[in-house]
């Protein structure tokens, strides 16, 4: 018996395929989390590209350990590693309310060479719910040409899971994961030790037993507070 639920994940998955099969080639931001995942996972068998992920300070060192993208075996694609450079950016390390814009700024930028080697437009996993949120990096995106397939086809968050649960990706049901930067007060500097510090703690919360946590540093680094989920 299909289900409602199973019969939109279907359309969904169509109306993507539909939008990636208007591109020759695409070179996605792929980070590791659910949405680009299923943009590297779902192109029609015609369709080659490439997948790209970042190797910014700001992601922790778990996430970059395994970003090898579930590609299909049918599908042809390749996967290049980029440094960025956001901690080297005075705008990015001033952590204001648009520091998002400036490290959307600094991926772009290392993925623009790649791209404009291979032919291939940019896509990041933004969904449609991302448009509600406080989110500068998508101002960066627009101004650099950067496509939102999922945006495009109309997937919001929900859709996202239900369609990875329809092409048995394992991040169906993987936890949001927001950069390291994130955990940071608006208006302490972002420094790699404070990145660092912020990763150690998560880490031992991860150990304890608590997979979903965050822990925010305030007063420049010399306060935490912790917000955990026991699953």
């Amino acid at each position: 018996m299909v289900t409602r639920t199973g019969l939109d994940a279907v359309a969904r998955l169509a109306a993507l395929r539909d939008r990636l099969s208007r591109e020759d080639r695409l070179l996605v931001a792929f980070s590791g989390g659910v949405d680009s995942a299923l943009l590297a996972s779902s192109r029609p068998s015609s369709w080659g590209g490439l997948g790209g992920g970042d190797r910014g300070l700001g992601q922790p060192a778990r996430r970059r350990a395994g970003r090898r993208p579930p590609v299909r075996p049918r599908a042809r694609a390749g996967h290049v590693e980029v440094c960025t450079d956001e901690l080297d950016r005075p705008e990015y390390r001033a952590n204001g309310g648009d520091r998002c814009f400036h490290c959307k700024s600094a991926l772009l930028d290392a993925l623009a060479p790649l791209a404009a080697q291979s032919g291939a437009a940019i896509a990041l996993g933004t969904n449609l719910d991302d448009l509600g949120d406080h989110r500068p990096g998508q101002r960066a995106a627009a101004a650099r040409g950067a496509v939102a397939p999922l945006v495009d086809a109309r997937l919001g968050k929900d859709a996202v899971r239900a369609v990875s649960g329809l092409l048995g990706l394992a991040t169906t049901a993987k936890p949001a994961a927001a950069c390291l930067s994130s955990r940071v007060a608006y208006g302490d500097p972002v420094t790699p030790e404070v990145l660092a510090r912020i990763e150690r703690a998560e880490a031992a919360l991860h150990a304890l037993g608590f997979p979903v946590c965050r822990v925010r540093a305030h007063a420049g680094g010399t306060v935490a507070r912790l917000g955990v989920c026991r699953r």
